[in-house]
């Protein structure tokens, strides 16, 4: 009786620490590197130039990630200030709310919703340019979520409009 009370006990809590770890909470260090090529359906297209300011318009394809092909975009066309906004629908994405005891972001997954607004800039950290974005997703329950942009898989588009400026506005992260 002794030894099945001990394995009935011994199960239990096996069983309870895998579900404890089912609800474990994600971080994620505001400075890891963003990873690349996971946006192979984005199109650029130049809409204007105004002396040295340009501006672009990002359309992305159903499933591309948008931190990454926005990264990719700031690496290839030597991006080092420029500010931007979008619209669009999101298959899914996680944002991030800063958690100063940690250090690190708190990762809040979200499913299918919508972009009602999304707004970041560009500057350079470490020599190489970041994207910095803040967003707001409306789910089908009529919720909106803002938080920190951490990683976005579009639905059936993506559209982001960069105005890339002439110098470094922005103060240099360092």
């Amino acid at each position: 009786m002794k030894k099945q009370l001990l394995h009935t006990l011994a199960a239990w809590l096996v069983t309870l620490g895998l579900g404890m770890n089912a609800y474990a909470q994600e971080y994620v260090s505001p400075i890891r590197p963003v990873q690349t090529g996971r946006s192979p359906g984005v199109k650029v297209k130049l809409l204007s130039t105004n002396g040295t300011t340009r501006t672009y318009v990002l359309v992305f394809a159903k499933n591309d990630e948008g931190v990454s092909g926005l990264t990719e975009f700031a690496q290839e066309y030597n991006v080092t200030c420029a500010h931007y906004t979008g619209i669009g629908d999101v298959l899914s994405a996680k944002v991030g709310w800063f958690d100063y005891s940690k250090n690190q972001f708190k990762v809040i997954p979200i499913g299918e919703s919508e972009i009602s607004s999304l707004m970041g800039d560009i500057a350079v950290f470490n020599g190489k340019p970041v994207a910095h974005t803040h967003v707001n997703l409306a789910t089908s329950d009529g919720i909106s979520h803002g938080r920190h942009l951490l990683e976005l898989f579009v639905g059936p588009t993506l559209e982001l409009f960069v105005t890339v400026e002439p110098t470094d506005t922005f103060v240099q992260a360092t």
